[in-house]
C-alpha cells in the first residue's frame, strides 16, 4: 500500500521557491497489463492514495481474455485498449496522460509508501528522468544480493529496465518519440536516449518486483538470462531474435 507522507501536494498547481516559479508535481501512472485478473486488484488498490491526491492511473491492456479490465476499471480513472507489447501499452497511455510526469508502472511492482514525495523531489530538481531502486520480493538471501547488483549496475551505468518504475517528464518523453516499439529492450534503448538529455535522477527507496519469474526459472539461470541478452543487445542482435530468445524462458509471451 503507499500512503503518502508528509505535506500533500496538490497536482497541477504551482509554488514560488527561492523566487522562481516552480511547477508542482502531477503524476499520471501508466500500468500495461496482460492477464493480470489474478492480481490486479491488489496492486491498483495500493495506488488510491495517489488517486485520491488528485494524480491519474492510466491501466493499458494488450488483449487480456480473462477479467483483469473487469476488475481494474473501478479501480484507476481509464482502461485504454491497445495492440500487446509493452512498448506498444506504454506509448498508448502516454498519449492520453495529462501528467507533468510519466510513471511507468509494471503490474507485479509496487511503489515505495513515500514515492509522491520522492517524485516531488525529483519535478523540482533538473533531472530530465529518473528510476527507482529495486528490491525482489521473497525471503531468500540471494534475492538481496540480486537486487544489489542491479541496482549497482544501474547507477554505475545510467541504464534503467522496467523493472525499477522508470519515469521521465511528459515534455522530454513527447519530444523524444517514447519507446521505440520493439517486442524487447524498450526500457534499455529509451534509458540510452535519456542519458543524453541526463543523468537519471535515483530514488533509493525501492519498488518491490515480484520476485516469481526468478523462482520459478531460477534465480541464476535468469540472471544469465539477462545478462545474455543485454549483451547481445548492445552487440547489435535485432529485439526481434532477443525477444524470442527471452519467451522460451519466462512464463508468459509478453
Amino acid at each position: 500500500m503507499i500512503a503518502a507522507e508528509g505535506p500533500r501536494l496538490k497536482a497541477g498547481s504551482s509554488t514560488a521557491e527561492g523566487g522562481v516559479l516552480s511547477e508542482r508535481v502531477s503524476l499520471s501512472i501508466i500500468m500495461p497489463v496482460w492477464r493480470e485478473a489474478q492480481t490486479i486488484e491488489s496492486t491498483l488498490s495500493g495506488l488510491q492514495s495517489l488517486r485520491q491526491a488528485g494524480h491519474e492511473l492510466l491501466v493499458v491492456d494488450g488483449g487480456s481474455d480473462d477479467d483483469t479490465v473487469q476488475l481494474a476499471r473501478p479501480l484507476c480513472d481509464r482502461v485504454i485498449g491497445s495492440a500487446p507489447g509493452r512498448a506498444v501499452q506504454m506509448n498508448a497511455g502516454a498519449a492520453v496522460a495529462t501528467g507533468n510526469v510519466l510513471v511507468f508502472l509494471h503490474a507485479d511492482t509496487l511503489l515505495p509508501e513515500n514515492a509522491l514525495n520522492h517524485l516531488a523531489d525529483f519535478q523540482r530538481s533538473d533531472a530530465a528522468w529518473g528510476r527507482f531502486d529495486v528490491r525482489l520480493s521473497g525471503r531468500r538471501p540471494l534475492f538481496r544480493v540480486i537486487s544489489w547488483f542491479i541496482n549497482r549496475r544501474s547507477w554505475l551505468s545510467g541504464i534503467a529496465t522496467g523493472d525499477q518504475a522508470m519515469f521521465v517528464r511528459r515534455s522530454v518523453f513527447e519530444r523524444l518519440g517514447g519507446f521505440a516499439a520493439i517486442p524487447l529492450m524498450e526500457d534499455v534503448e529509451l534509458s540510452a536516449r535519456l542519458k543524453r538529455e541526463s543523468r537519471p535522477f535515483c530514488i533509493s527507496d525501492p519498488v518491490t518486483t515480484d520476485s516469481r519469474r526468478w523462482q520459478k526459472n531460477g534465480a541464476w539461470r535468469t540472471v544469465f538470462l539477462m545478462w545474455r541478452i543485454r549483451w547481445r543487445f548492445w552487440r547489435g542482435d535485432s529485439p526481434e531474435s532477443l525477444a524470442k530468445l527471452y519467451r522460451a524462458d519466462v512464463r508468459r509471451e509478453h
